[in-house]
């Protein structure tokens, strides 16, 4: 009965698609891997060449064998600090994606929450992050909670909007079915609308795996005890160049690591879209 009442054969859509497409395979999985290790020994070559044919001072661009060298000499150093952000940026993305989506479930439940938080959330994006990232030191302190809060601040909206749009725009027969089946608000939400609005989320969340490192990094610029932000800030002061390229390439092995990492487990969200 379900079946025959589901609007423009979205289900049956939905089973064909899914079975149409093919989970990667382990073959997939490691070419994308070594096209990711081979772009990036592409880049270190051309790094070095670089360096070596404008014959650059190693103040102002050092090359790849003087940033392995400050890794080897301070490594342990480097991996306290980068545990430090990566704790700051973890942290930030889960409680960023948890109230990006309780407002997105809100302001599509209440019409009336949706009219008040949306200027508030939008005063939040139009402000630079440069501009409230010394107040939230300045009431939070210098350790953790400061960079947890401009991480949120930073990817909220991402997940917000995207999962709201979503919500919003879900295709208007689950509103008829709902009615049909005289359930509320809630069981529309629940049954009808988070389940077509899930690819929306995902593609949220992917967004929010980007950004969350910027909003612990923006925090530690300002004022931290700790972290790669710090480190760079400290290298800089003394003209440790190395330095700073080293924690870099951590602050980019980190983002990179956290943006599969998302990507995997989104793919298990939402199987019937995943990427060709």
């Amino acid at each position: 009965m379900l079946n025959a009442k589901t609007p423009n054969g979205v289900q049956k859509r939905s089973v064909s698609a899914a079975a149409g497409r093919q989970m990667p395979t382990p073959w997939g999985v490691f070419g994308k891997l070594m096209r990711v290790v081979l772009g990036f020994a592409f880049f270190l070559l051309a790094w070095d060449v670089l360096v070596r044919l404008l014959d650059i001072p190693p103040f102002m661009l050092p090359g790849p064998m003087k940033v392995l060298d400050a890794f080897q000499a301070r490594g342990w150093f480097l991996l306290e600090h980068a545990a430090i952000t990566a704790q700051e940026t973890v942290l930030g993305f889960i409680l960023g994606v948890f109230a990006g989506t309780l407002i997105a479930v809100a302001m599509w439940l209440f019409p009336l929450a949706r009219r008040g938080l949306l200027p508030m959330i939008l005063i939040t994006q139009a402000l630079p992050v440069f501009a409230i990232a010394p107040i939230l030191v300045l009431w939070l302190g210098f350790g953790l909670a400061s960079k947890i809060v401009m991480a949120v601040l930073v990817i909220f909206f991402a997940v917000t909007s995207t999962f709201y749009d979503g919500l919003r725009r879900a295709d208007p027969g689950y509103s008829d079915l709902a009615k049909l089946y005289r359930v509320g608000r809630w069981k529309e939400l629940i049954y009808f609308r988070f389940p077509a609005a899930l690819s929306a989320l995902a593609s949220g969340i992917r967004i929010a795996a980007v950004f969350a490192p910027i909003g612990a990094i923006v925090g530690e610029w300002v004022g931290a005890k700790g972290g790669l932000a710090f480190i760079m800030l400290q290298s800089n002061a003394r003209m440790q160049t190395d330095m700073m390229f080293a924690a870099l390439i951590l602050l980019a092995l980190m983002v990179l690591t956290l943006r599969y990492t998302v990507e995997r487990l989104t793919t298990l969200m939402v199987p019937w879209q995943v990427e060709e």
